[in-house]
């Protein structure tokens, strides 16, 4: 009776019409799922317009690479040229996701601009005697202490060209204001993370001379402004620290480190060079051998080994670091202002010239540097494994 049953036209038909209606719903909710991501799609390219920081390199191009595959499919563009840098590391983005799906290519790039979105600092609220108009920076004067502090916690506190110009303007603008020390310190984990690679990644083959030019002069003007700057100059080191922002430390009258902060000076891996006086402060309070570990050999210094070769006055637990460093920025503010002035002249002035010669010479080898080919495919190499991420 069953097996009669089963091979009845009439289960047969039945049955080919439930498969057919199930195919056509799958079908149709399919269709719905599509459209509905080609709506969130053109949503989050909208969003992705709304952010007011550059995402930073390995965002943007995972987004370049999603957007084609999600727009054109596997990669049909043409190898770029190993000095063209920047096309290649686009190209590898977008050539690694070869047979992602549209689907799958649109719901990466909607979700990563969501989180991009999401992960925005949100906007900079007033602080207590703040001064200027400063966007990557939190600028206070203060009970007599200057306070300059990197302010881009996404993207671990990394120095843009902006920036730079920024941090000079506050230095400048922390000798004639009433105050006795000035302290720079990060917001978030990181104290920084040396120069934003963005700084080299968006130029075009033919502009690479001009742009080492440029950034060898805003450079200089950096390590000038801290040579140069008249009353105590003390760095809060709250966590890890990177490229020009270890090298100018040789640079500070003090330096206090969390003991959760690093120190890492990659130039070797980058295809470049010592900066911020380094080659020549280095060696000076270390021994030769102890700065060519860091400078040649791209060594991380924990906070201890930093303090054991100089380069730090004293590491402070992390838990404590705020209050203990508050403490102690406000007993040496305390003190007469022109006699600590006229000791740092002292402590100071007779190296001057010869560190204004050292930032020329290693500003004159970083232009060189900068258009090498080894940092050329070291940067590209970095923007790749960042898109892996």
């Amino acid at each position: 009776m069953i097996r009669s049953l089963f091979s009845a036209p009439k289960f047969r038909t039945l049955v080919s019409y439930t498969r057919s209606h199930i195919q056509h719903r799958k079908f149709h909710t399919n269709l719905l799922a599509m459209a509905s991501h080609d709506a969130q799609f053109k949503s989050a390219k909208e969003k992705l317009g709304t952010l007011k920081e550059d995402p930073g390199n390995m965002a943007k191009l995972q987004l370049y690479a999603l957007f084609k595959q999600a727009s054109i499919g596997d990669c049909n563009a043409k190898k770029p040229s190993m000095v063209d840098f920047v096309g290649k590391a686009k190209y590898d983005a977008w050539n690694k996701l070869k047979g992602m799906s549209h689907d799958e290519a649109q719901l990466n790039y909607i979700k990563t601009v969501n989180e991009l979105v999401a992960a925005e600092a949100p906007a900079k609220t007033e602080h207590s005697g703040s001064t200027g108009n400063y966007k990557f920076l939190i600028v206070e004067c203060k009970d007599s202490i200057f306070k300059i502090t990197f302010n881009r916690p996404n993207k671990r506190n990394a120095i843009t060209i902006d920036m730079y110009y920024e941090i000079i303007n506050a230095l400048q603008e922390a000798t004639t204001a009433d105050c006795s020390i000035a302290v720079v310190t990060g917001a978030g984990e990181y104290y920084c993370s040396g120069n934003d690679l963005n700084n080299f990644a968006n130029v075009a083959p033919e502009n690479i001379s001009a742009m080492a030019e440029n950034a060898s002069v805003i450079l200089g003007k950096f390590v000038g402004a801290i040579i140069d700057f008249p009353k105590p100059l003390i760095a809060l080191v709250n966590g890890p620290a990177v490229g020009i922002s270890v090298t100018a430390l040789g640079l500070f009258d003090a330096v206090y480190a969390s003991d959760k902060a690093t120190f890492h000076t990659p130039f070797s891996s980058l295809g470049q060079s010592p900066e911020g006086c380094s080659s020549y402060v280095f060696p000076k309070i270390m021994g030769t051998a102890k700065a060519s570990e860091i400078l040649l050999f791209n060594k991380k210094l924990t906070a201890k080994e930093a303090f054991e070769r100089n380069l730090v006055t004293e590491v402070i637990p992390h838990g404590s670091f705020v209050e203990e460093t508050e403490a102690k920025m406000k007993l040496f503010a305390s003190f007469p202002p022109q006699s600590m002035k006229f000791s740092k002249v002292l402590c100071r002035n007779n190296e001057k010239e010869l560190l204004y010669r050292v930032d020329e010479n290693e500003r004159k080898l970083l232009v060189e540097r900068w258009q090498s080919k080894e940092c050329a495919d070291a940067i590209m190499a970095f923007f790749q494994r960042s898109s892996k991420m």
